[in-house]
């Protein structure tokens, strides 16, 4: 199922790993690339946060985070995106997050929380660790194509073999 480039069977997924259902591979790389629009502007965020070492940044991303995961509807960054690349011709709109995004979401909220908390009281050894960690965890997503919230979802629920199954390196489940 190589008819889509190098990268379908990852992308396909991921897509699943989200609570999605199964895409056509005509609509795979338009899914794929709307869902990856949150993951690259937080990436973006957390970027300049660490850089900054900005508690600020931290906690008001959590919020955002946290709002996303609370309230799917009212997603920020999905309307963020339908109101631009969403409202190309022939583009694909993000609804409401199936409850792995979600989880997932909450999962960085968390992270950020925790995060700009270690900096706010000086504890720049745990911050530091957090951050690291949370950069790892984006640049899973980002450029490999694994959300490590999503996957843990499913292993917590039980859902190993499918878990598994969404790894970006399998053909199928």
């Amino acid at each position: 199922m190589e008819e889509n480039g190098k990268h379908y069977h990852a992308e396909r997924n991921f897509i699943l790993q989200q609570g999605l259902s199964e895409p056509s591979a005509e609509s795979c790389p338009l899914r794929f690339s709307a869902l990856m629009f949150q993951p690259r502007i937080v990436g973006t965020v957390v970027l300049a946060a660490v850089l900054l070492q900005s508690p600020a940044i931290f906690l008001a991303l959590s919020g955002v985070l946290w709002w996303s995961a609370l309230f799917p509807r009212w997603n920020p960054f999905d309307a963020l995106y339908n109101s631009t690349f969403g409202a190309r011709p022939g583009a694909l709109l993000l609804s409401a997050a199936p409850a792995p995004r979600r989880f997932s979401q909450g999962m960085a909220g968390s992270f950020a929380l925790a995060i700009g908390g270690s900096l706010l009281f000086g504890w720049t050894l745990a911050a530091s660790i957090l951050e690291a960690l949370m950069l790892g965890a984006l640049a899973a997503l980002v450029f490999g194509r694994f959300c490590l919230g999503s996957f843990i979802f499913h292993l917590v629920r039980g859902q190993g073999e499918f878990a598994r199954s969404t790894l970006p390196w399998q053909r199928g489940h």
